[in-house]
């Protein structure tokens, strides 16, 4: 057993010890499909704290040789799959955590001379006889081994994609890196399957993708990976009986993520951090400041405000997610930044309209810290005014609601469309902005024999 070769089943073992553990091992049916294919080259992408390392120490725990997960597997759902001992510790696996090199050498070129030798170290002490003492060169060391065993290895890579979300490296360096990995996986017979996860889809030169031969998964396309990608509902509804936590509380707080394959998704660590501390708040966000959603919302594209104001209002703004150029750098308009916010799990994307939203409180409310920090001020007066509003709705003080909505609108008027329906209810909505914590907006109610615009509904703990 080594550190990258066969690493073992230890950090799985942790997961499934810990207090609330989903059983996702299904996902491991659908890769079972793809061992040995053309379609054997897997890049999933989602955002951080969404179960990336998890999801890699389960397919190292299932796969690897030097371990014996029949136990560790028994009750859970892969167990019961019809090729679940046909794939069961029967390869070589190489598990690479790419930040791990990357943050104890100096450069790119460094990292990747430093990874090869450490990973063809354990190759030899492994095949002293195959791997020749002078190699330097993993992909010849792995040609070297399947020549003489003709047995394929599985490769694990986390955080494959952190070269691009850094600028300090350059598009040179940045190619160096997607050139070695391309030179070490592509059209290899010796890769029986290569499983990629990070944040961002794989990066694109031009209209080609550098990595062309893998299947990608992500935020925008997650197909049949999409119940993978964090907690379903019905995983969510079931921990809630468990743990006799409110659901719907639960679903305002941390839903809003919608794929068509599996109806709505929940963000994993706020799910099992609000069910263990017994308190709903703001989980996920504050394992990264607002700082880095600043960054990105303040940049001064045409329209990036208006849209933010607009889905802050709780509306969907549609978008073109292809000109997007999957790294942290190269933004060219609006719908390049709103991308990367549906990857970095900001924004909700919603496939049958091609349209984005905040997906719920919890990400609702770190936009307005972001946006408080990037001095909006007609926005945030607004929502300053916000608890006002509603104590004078309360009162029945018709003339400081009609006061207030008048400043709210008037100063606006540079970012919405004065006399538009939706932007007039857009007004109302970034208005009456704090009801969020006492009621449910609806638009477009049934009243009869019309529709009301909008309507708000106190919430079960109202």
């Amino acid at each position: 057993m080594g550190i990258y070769l066969n690493s073992g089943n230890d950090n799985f073992k942790i997961a499934c010890n810990s207090e609330i553990y989903v059983d996702k091992t299904e996902m491991m049916e659908q890769t079972n499909r793809m061992i040995n294919t053309q379609q054997r080259f897997i890049c999933i992408s989602r955002p951080r704290r969404f179960g990336k390392s998890m999801a890699a120490y389960m397919l190292a725990a299932y796969y690897g040789k030097d371990s014996d997960s029949s136990e560790l597997f028994a009750s859970y759902k892969i167990a019961k799959t019809e090729d679940y001992q046909k794939h069961l510790n029967q390869y070589n696996v190489i598990m690479l955590n790419i930040q791990d090199f990357l943050s104890v050498t100096g450069s790119v070129a460094e990292m990747l001379s430093f990874l090869q030798k450490r990973v063809i170290k354990e190759l030899k002490r492994e095949y002293p006889n195959i791997i020749d003492e002078d190699e330097s060169v993993l992909s010849f060391a792995l040609e070297d081994l399947y020549s003489r065993t003709k047995e394929g290895v599985i490769f694990i890579i986390d955080e494959w994609d952190c070269i691009l979300r850094d600028n300090h490296y350059s598009a040179e360096d940045q190619k160096k890196y997607l050139d070695f990995i391309r030179n070490l996986l592509k059209d290899k017979a010796y890769v029986a399957l290569a499983y990629m996860t990070g944040i961002l889809p794989i990066k694109k030169y031009g209209t080609h993708s550098a990595l062309n031969m893998f299947d990608e998964y992500s935020m925008t396309r997650p197909f049949e990976y999409a119940q993978f990608i964090g907690f379903t509902e019905t995983e969510v509804k079931e921990l809630c009986e468990e743990y006799q936590v409110d659901f719907d509380t639960m679903k305002s707080w941390y839903d809003g993520y919608d794929f068509p394959e599996v109806g709505h998704i929940y963000n994993p660590k706020s799910v099992v951090d609000s069910i263990r501390r017994k308190c709903f708040a703001s989980y996920w966000t504050q394992t990264e400041t607002y700082e880095a959603l600043k960054i990105y919302i303040d940049l001064n594209y045409d329209g990036l405000k208006d849209a933010i104001v607009q889905m802050l209002a709780g509306e969907k703004i549609a978008i073109d997610y292809e000109t997007f150029q999957n790294d942290m750098m190269t933004f060219q308009s609006r719908d390049d930044v709103l991308t990367l916010l549906v990857h970095l799990g900001y924004l909700a994307y919603y496939s049958d309209c091609q349209q984005v939203s905040i997906p719920n409180s919890e990400i609702r409310a770190e936009f307005v810290r972001a946006i408080k920090n990037c001095k909006w001020k007609e926005v945030i007066n607004a929502l300053e005014q916000s608890d006002r509003l509603l104590s004078a709705t309360w009162n029945q003080d018709e003339k400081t609601v009609a006061e207030i909505l008048d400043i709210v609108h008037s100063e606006n008027t540079s970012i919405l469309t004065y006399n538009d329906e939706n932007s007039l209810s857009c007004v109302i909505s970034i208005a009456y902005y704090n009801t969020i914590k006492e009621y449910t907006k609806i638009r477009e109610f049934p009243t009869g024999k019309g529709f009301a615009d909008i309507v708000y509904l106190p919430k079960k703990h109202s």
